[in-house]
Formats: C-alpha cells, structure tokens, sequence
C-alpha cells in the first residue's frame, strides 16, 4: 500500500510516498509565504499559500502514483491561524517564531512577559510562539480577526482541506503544541483556560480516530500530527531503547515513553497512536556552529583576506589536527533556552594555550552536544533508560566532527537515519500504520 505524507515546514514543504513503509520518492520545495510584519515581534506567513502550494505538491505525486491510499499531514505544531464558520483562514499564520509572548505584559504588576506572566498564572510550562500564547496576546489586544469562530495550525487546516471539512479536528499530538494541555489525560485544561480568558469552546475538538475523511482521490486523510513526533517515528525504529539527537538550526532530544513521565527541561507530548514522547529544544543548535563560522568570515575580511568558504576553512582545520586536550567549556546560549531567553553563552577555561581556532571549534562542538546531554541526564534521573544515539539533520548529516563530539559527550554511538524528509516520512508512516 502507497501512502503520502506531507510536512509543512517554516522554509519549506515536503511530501514524501512511501509503499509498504518503504520510502519511493519525494519533493520539496520553498515555503516563499511571509509577509511582512504589522506589529513589532509578529512573524506571519500566507496560510493560503501554503494551502495551495501543500495541494500542489500532493497533486503532482497523485498524478504519478494515483494508486496512494492513505495521507498523513505534519508541520509547524505550535503556530495558529484563525478559521470562519465555512472552514476558511481568516488571517495569516502565526507561526513557531511569532516573538510577541516575550513583549511586556500589561496584566503584570511588574511587566512581565506575557509567556512568564501566563506560565505563572497557570503554573504550566509554555513558550513564546506556542498557539495560546500567540492567541492569549492576540485577544488582549483586539487582534483576534472579526468572524473567527476557532483556531488550528497549519497541519490540520491542510487535512481538513484535503477531505473538505468545515472545521478542524486535532490530535493529541498536535494540540499539545499550543500549550496548557495535559499530557496525561490528552487535553487542553479546561479550568487553566478559562482562568486565563480563553474560551475551551473556540478551540478545535479532539479526535482518538487516526482518519478524519477522504479526499477526493479516495484516499484516506490522517489528523495531522506534530512535527517533532512525525520525525521521531521515521528516524526511529527501536523506540524503547534509542533515543533521537537532531540538529538543524535548533536542536532537539527526543525519547518515547510508554509512560506519562514529567523530567525537568522536558515537554511531555502525546505519542499519536498511544505513549508519549519526552522532547526538549535548544534554540541556536546548528546555528551556534552557523555564528562561529561567521565569527571566522568577519575575521578574514578583516584582514583583508575574503571568504565565502568558512565551514571549508573549518573543515580542513579539524582534518589537518587530532583533537586537542583542553578544549575550552562553551555555552552556546546566544538565544537563551526555551524556559529563559534572558540567559546568554560563555567561553570559560581559556588559556593561552588554548585560545586557537581549533580549540574553539571543538568547544562549540562540545557545548552543542552538552546543551542534550543535559536533557538526557534528566530523562535518566526520572528513571529513564534509552541509551542508544540515533542523530538526524543536517548538523549532524553534514559534519563526522560534530559526530564525533556527540559520540564522545553522550558516551555512545551514534547512528544517523538516512534523512529523507523524516517529518513528511513519520507522517505517512502513520497514515498507513
């Protein structure tokens, strides 16, 4: 049996067929919808379209194997657009990086955030650019559109499309992204919405069933899952035992859990399909080893010597020497963490031995893979006990050294998934399970 699995991520969107859980081809190509921004932090994009670009891409692969069966849809799970009583978008989507949550907060008697001031009023874990956030903001400014009649993300308004429904339905997986959700009962928390000004009643329903309606090739439609569990189910197989490490321009750690466990820097999230994945995210990742290489280009121009070809530069650096003894301790925290994006990185241990571009590369390396470590040290101590390294994206894809430095820090091999398009790969696994 064929099936389809689309992702639509922040850049771009994928779409992958699979046969019998066998990956067959796929196509991605560039998400050109953002607009520019109306308020200062906003970050929208053109929700129509991604629509039209999402069933574009479905429609060319149809045409070449018009015997798929079954769609599954992934994507951006924590930002939010706004439906009409018809099904229709009524405004742009707010994505993932809407930056609106970390504006003062007129509520708090000392101007908090609004994501502080909500995290403490709930006494739940939320983060700048998760949906509620964005919609807790939104309401309090007058900015929730005339004639929106609920909310969903970008990943259920496509399947809802693909089987033309009127109005979304999510699944637990999904819905845990927009935050104050409970995990263990698999659903928003009711008592902490109203306490906050939201509705329970302008959000989506939940559904348990896996499909949701047929399109109209005949194909059965999937509810759109997240995008974190959608790669965990394509990169992993052993999910007991192996843990996921991806790094792109963020980084995550993943683990699935057959239990409802809470471990301090994790997110619970609902496994679709039953059990529960344990996921934290750094937010430079790759992009930590991104600012080091732009370090070095400024560098070079400044003595006069231009450079396009930084992660050559640094590449045929770490080739040309075996890795030194006292690396240096970094802190790559340019953007903060999830849970405080007041804090900033450090460089401590520098000596004049040290402070070389070599032992500054591996530091970076190292402070890449301590920033997971952390978090599976966590997952170990609430009796956690996956111990096998699968890595994924293309920090890791692209860069032996960085391996490396992940093989060293985590005390384990790592293996990597063959990184075909795993979002849209996990949700089509899905669709067909």
């Amino acid at each position: 049996m064929k099936s389809l699995g689309i992702d639509i991520g922040t850049t771009t969107i994928s779409a992958a067929v699979l046969e019998d859980g066998c990956f067959i081809t796929s196509e991605t190509c560039k998400n050109n919808s953002f607009l520019a921004p109306t308020l200062p932090g906003e970050r929208i994009q053109d929700a129509q379209l991604i629509l039209d670009t999402a069933l574009r891409t479905a429609d060319m692969l149809f045409a070449r194997y018009p015997d798929i069966e079954r769609i599954g849809v992934t994507g951006q799970m924590h930002g939010i657009l706004y439906l009409d009583g018809e099904g229709n978008a009524v405004s742009p989507l707010y994505t993932w990086q809407d930056a609106r949550g970390d504006a003062p907060c007129e509520k708090s008697s000392d101007m908090q955030s609004w994501t502080v001031y909500l995290c403490s009023e709930t006494g739940l874990a939320a983060a700048t650019g998760y949906g509620l956030v964005t919609h807790s903001y939104n309401l309090a400014h007058g900015l929730v559109p005339t004639g929106a009649v609920t909310l969903c993300t970008i990943g259920d308004y496509i399947a809802m499309k693909l089987c033309g429904r009127q109005t979304p339905v999510m699944d637990a997986s999904n819905a845990a992204g927009l935050g104050f959700f409970d995990a263990d009962k698999r659903a928003f928390n009711q008592t902490v919405l109203r306490g906050i000004g939201i509705d329970p009643a302008f959000l989506p329903g939940l559904t348990e069933d896996r499909f949701i309606g047929i399109c109209r090739s005949r194909a059965r439609v999937a509810a759109a899952i997240g995008d974190n569990q959608a790669s965990f189910l394509s990169a992993v197989r052993d999910r007991e035992h192996e843990m996921l490490v991806n790094v792109g321009t963020g980084s995550q750690f993943s683990v699935f859990s057959s239990r409802c466990m809470t471990v301090p820097g994790l997110e619970t999230r609902p496994m679709p399909g039953g059990g529960w994945l344990l996921a934290g995210a750094a937010l430079c990742g790759g992009r930590a080893y991104a600012l080091l290489a732009d370090f070095f280009a400024q560098t070079a121009r400044m003595m006069g010597m231009d450079t396009n070809a930084p992660y050559a530069a640094m590449e045929g650096l770490l080739k040309s020497a075996d890795r030194p003894e006292d690396v240096p301790t970094v802190l790559p925290l340019f953007e903060g963490t999830r849970q405080d994006s007041t804090q900033t990185g450090s460089i401590t241990g520098l000596t004049a031995e040290n402070f070389t571009p070599l032992h500054l590369i591996y530091g970076m390396m190292d402070g890449i893979a301590h920033e997971l470590h952390q978090m599976y040290q966590a997952y170990r101590a609430a009796g956690g006990t996956a111990k096998k390294l699968i890595g994924s994206g293309g920090g890791l894809r692209n860069n032996r050294f960085l391996c490396e430095s992940f093989s060293r820090v985590f005390d384990s091999a790592i293996t990597l998934s063959d990184g075909r398009e795993e979002a849209a790969c996990g949700a089509a696994l899905y669709a067909a399970d």
